[in-house]
């Protein structure tokens, strides 16, 4: 399940890339949507290390 995931979100980053160049969304736009999705990824990650350690 980790490696899984782990692709999932090479390939959203991927796609974020992609979408970014085809938008010519330039330096900060790019950066701006990174960080969008990474605010996702640490979401999920902040999650699991919480849950690991209630438990």
């Amino acid at each position: 399940m980790p490696v899984m995931l782990l692709g999932l979100v090479a390939f959203m980053g991927f796609i974020v890339w992609d979408l970014a160049k085809k938008s010519q969304a330039g330096r900060w736009g790019t950066a701006v949507l990174f960080f969008g999705l990474g605010l996702g990824v640490a979401a999920f990650i902040i999650k699991e290390v919480v849950i690991i350690f209630l438990d």
